[in-house]
């Protein structure tokens, strides 16, 4: 349900930017999500058909780019990719590691006429 919450947001940036650049239409939105931000991209999809009508942003397609987990271990600085079950370091076993890509969801760009 998240997701109609981040379909909102995607929409007001890219209205208020679309205003900004004095545009009448909002044609493609460039989005990147990374595999933390647990957004699915048919549910965004179902929730932008919806509530775009009738704004400028009307019928615009939304391009998803995905950014795989990377982790750093505080304790040994292997950087790594983490599997689906543990975030444990793999080198030496640490739980103690920081997300360093992969949480990210943002408005990339916005193709407009």
């Amino acid at each position: 349900m998240h997701e109609l919450a981040i379909t909102q947001g995607i929409l007001e940036i890219s209205i208020r930017e679309a205003e900004k650049a004095g545009a009448k239409k909002v044609t493609d939105i460039n989005l990147v999500i990374g595999k933390l931000a647990m957004a699915v991209d048919d549910s965004v999809q179902f929730y932008w058909d919806m509530i775009a009508e009738g704004t400028i942003a009307q019928g615009a397609i939304l391009h998803f780019t995905r950014i795989p987990t990377e982790m750093r271990c505080h304790d040994c600085t292997h950087t790594f990719e983490p599997d689906d079950r543990t975030f444990s370091c793999p080198v030496c076993g640490s739980s103690h590691v920081r997300v360093t890509k992969g949480d990210e969801l943002r408005v990339e760009s916005i193709e407009v006429e």
